[in-house]
């Protein structure tokens, strides 16, 4: 099992794991990153979401969002280049493995979290 084969933030045992080198990992560009922080912080201010963390590998990028720091994740975007034909390279994937949303862009992507459930009184 390698680097990229595993989940983020997944302990590797038994195996030497060195630093991915830059030119063979998956990344989020800079506009990728401000529709994803823009996301973030109106979830944060909000009091949805707390913390995050971004890994980068070798064949996925992932911004995990947590609504507590010692939580697992309740969110991972991911960012997978080889999907990118088929089913898109977003992903938007929950706490319990499911698939919320996928496509080619990632503002249509990012929208199926976006939306907040508002109670109606009636």
């Amino acid at each position: 099992m390698t680097a990229g084969d595993t989940e983020p933030g997944e302990f590797l045992r038994g195996e030497a794991s060195g630093p991915v080198a830059p030119s063979t990992r998956v990344t989020f560009d800079r506009r990728e990153l401000n529709r994803i922080f823009g996301l973030y912080g109106r979830k944060v201010a909000a009091g949805e979401w707390r913390d995050y963390a971004i890994d980068f590998l070798r064949d996925r990028a992932v911004f995990s969002v947590f609504r507590r720091a010692s939580e697992v994740p309740i969110y991972r975007i991911e960012k997978s280049p080889k999907l990118a034909r088929r089913q898109g390279a977003y992903s938007v994937v929950s706490a319990t493995g499911l698939v919320v949303c996928r496509g080619h862009e990632l503002d249509p992507v990012l929208r199926a979290i976006d939306k907040s459930m508002r109670i109606v009184a009636g």
